[in-house]
C-alpha cells in the first residue's frame, strides 16, 4: 500500500543539527579527521553521585513507573529550586517531570493551541519551536532581530508580531543558537508589551539558565523582573545541559494548576512518566553539590574566548559575544555572492556548511532552521585543542575565498 503521511507534518523538517552531526559521523568512519561543531550536547559525564542515584534506582527495585507528574520529592526539589532562584513559590502540582525539556515544551503546545493559533518566537530561535508548533495545528510568527540589538527583540516587533489568534510567546535565555541573554531592559520591555496582550501565554525555556559567563550566575527571568505574569507563565528547564544529561532525558515544567493539569494530560495519553532511574538521578543533581556545574561552566566559558578570539582572526566574519549556553552564531554576510574556490555560488550559510565540512572536515550548523539564512552555528562541546584545530581550519577556508 503507498503511505501519505498526515497533513500535519507537510511544513515540519528533520533536525538540521542531527543530520549534521550524522554526517560528521559517516565521514569520520570514512577515515577523515573531522571536527564535529553540530551537537549541543556535553561532553561531560554526571556527577558521580548522579550516577550512583541512577544505579541504586536500579538495583533496588524502583525502576517503575510512577505518577504521569513524576515523583513528589522530585517534584518538591524542582519547586525549590526554583523558589530559590526567583522567589516565586510553585507548588508540587504545578510542577510536571518529562521525558526531556523538548517533551514539556510540546505539552504546553498540545495543552494549549487550537488549530490555526499562532505562536511568536523570537529569531534566532531553537529549530524544533516552529517544528513542533507546525505539528500541534499552530503558526509560528518570526519576530526579527538584530546583531546590533544583540539579537534582543524590539518592543515595536513584538507588539505587531501579536494578533487576536496568538496564544504563546516563547523566550529562550540565554538562547540556543547565539547564547545571547536577555538583560533587565530587555525584559522589562517585553513584560510591558505582554501586560497590553492578556491573552497571550508566556513560555520560558531556561535549559540553559545556569550556563553563564562572567561569574553572572543564573540568568535573570522574565518573572523576576515582572512576577504579576506567573499566572500564565509556562517555565521549562531540565537536567540535559546544566547537569551532562542529555541521555538521561528528564525536564520539566512549571506552569500554574490548571495549565499543568492539561499538560499533563497530554503526557498521560503519550509517554506517561519519565524514566524513574533519570528521576531518582536528578533528584540527586537537584539536591547534590553543585560545585561541578560550576566547574563545567567554566570550562565553556574558556573554550567560549578560543573560539571567539579565533573568530576575530578572521576577516568579515562578525559574531555577537555569547553569554551563556555553549554556542556562538558568527555573521557570515560578507561572503554570500561570492564563490566557492570551485566556481559555486555562496547563496547562503548552507554553502558554506558544505564547504568547510567536504573540503575542511569541520562540521557546523547553517542558521537557516534557526531563523538567519547567514549565519552558523558552532558548539563548542568539544576540547580545546578540537576548537582550535577547527576554528584554524576555518581560517584557512576562508582566506581562499
Amino acid at each position: 500500500m503507498s503511505f501519505t503521511p498526515a497533513a500535519r507534518l507537510a511544513n515540519v523538517q528533520p533536525s538540521a543539527t542531527l543530520a549534521l552531526a550524522q554526517r560528521a559521523r559517516e565521514l569520520r568512519a570514512a577515515g577523515h579527521d573531522v571536527v564535529g561543531l553540530t551537537a549541543g550536547e556535553p561532553d561531560f559525564l554526571p556527577a558521580p553521585h548522579v550516577i550512583r542515584a541512577a544505579h541504586d534506582a536500579m538495583t533496588q527495585g524502583l525502576a517503575r513507573y510512577t505518577a504521569v507528574s513524576g515523583l513528589p520529592e522530585l517534584r518538591d526539589a524542582i519547586a525549590k529550586r526554583h523558589h530559590a532562584i526567583d522567589g516565586i513559590p510553585w507548588a508540587q502540582d504545578e510542577i510536571v517531570v518529562t521525558t526531556g525539556a523538548k517533551q514539556a515544551i510540546a505539552n504546553a503546545l498540545g495543552a494549549i493551541l487550537d488549530p490555526d493559533d499562532e505562536v511568536v518566537i523570537v529569531a534566532p530561535y531553537w529549530l524544533s519551536y516552529a517544528d513542533m508548533t507546525f505539528l500541534f495545528g499552530g503558526k509560528p510568527v518570526i519576530v526579527p532581530t538584530a546583531a546590533s540589538d544583540g539579537f534582543a527583540p524590539r518592543p515595536e516587533a513584538l507588539e505587531a508580531a501579536i494578533g487576536a489568534r496568538t496564544k504563546v510567546l516563547i523566550l529562550n535565555s540565554p538562547s540556543n543558537p547565539a547564547g545571547i541573554i536577555y538583560d533587565a531592559p530587555t525584559l522589562t520591555a517585553i513584560a510591558g508589551v505582554l501586560r497590553r496582550h492578556p491573552h497571550v501565554f508566556v513560555l520560558l525555556d531556561d535549559i540553559y539558565r545556569r550556563l553563564t559567563f562572567g561569574g553572572r550566575g543564573p540568568a535573570l527571568s522574565l518573572l523576576a523582573v515582572s512576577p504579576d505574569l506567573v499566572p500564565r507563565a509556562i517555565v521549562i528547564d531540565g537536567c540535559s545541559k546544566t547537569y551532562a544529561m542529555t541521555g538521561y532525558r528528564l525536564g520539566w515544567s512549571a506552569a500554574p494548576k490548571a495549565v499543568s493539569s492539561a499538560m499533563a494530560k497530554v503526557q498521560g495519553q503519550t509517554t506517561s512518566s519519565a524514566p524513574a532511574t533519570s528521576q531518582y538521578a536528578a533528584l540527586a543533581a537537584l539536591t547534590g553539590d553543585q560545585g561541578w556545574v560550576d566547574a563545567m561552566v567554566k570550562t565553556y566559558e574558556q573554550r567560549k574566548d578560543v573560539v571567539m578570539a579565533g573568530l576575530r582572526k578572521i576577516d568579515r566574519i562578525q559574531c555577537v559575544e555569547p553569554g551563556g549556553a555553549f554556542y556562538a552564531f558568527p555573521d557570515m554576510s560578507a561572503w554570500i555572492g561570492k564563490k566557492l574556490p570551485n566556481g559555486t555560488p555562496i547563496t547562503d550559510a548552507s554553502v558554506l556548511v558544505e564547504h568547510l565540512l567536504v573540503a575542511h572536515d569541520v562540521a557546523t550548523v547553517p542558521g537557516g532552521p534557526f531563523g538567519m539564512q547567514n549565519h552558523l552555528r558552532l558548539s563548542f562541546t568539544t576540547d580545546i585543542a578540537s576548537l582550535e584545530k577547527a576554528i584554524g581550519r576555518m581560517k584557512v577556508a576562508f582566506d581562499a575565498l
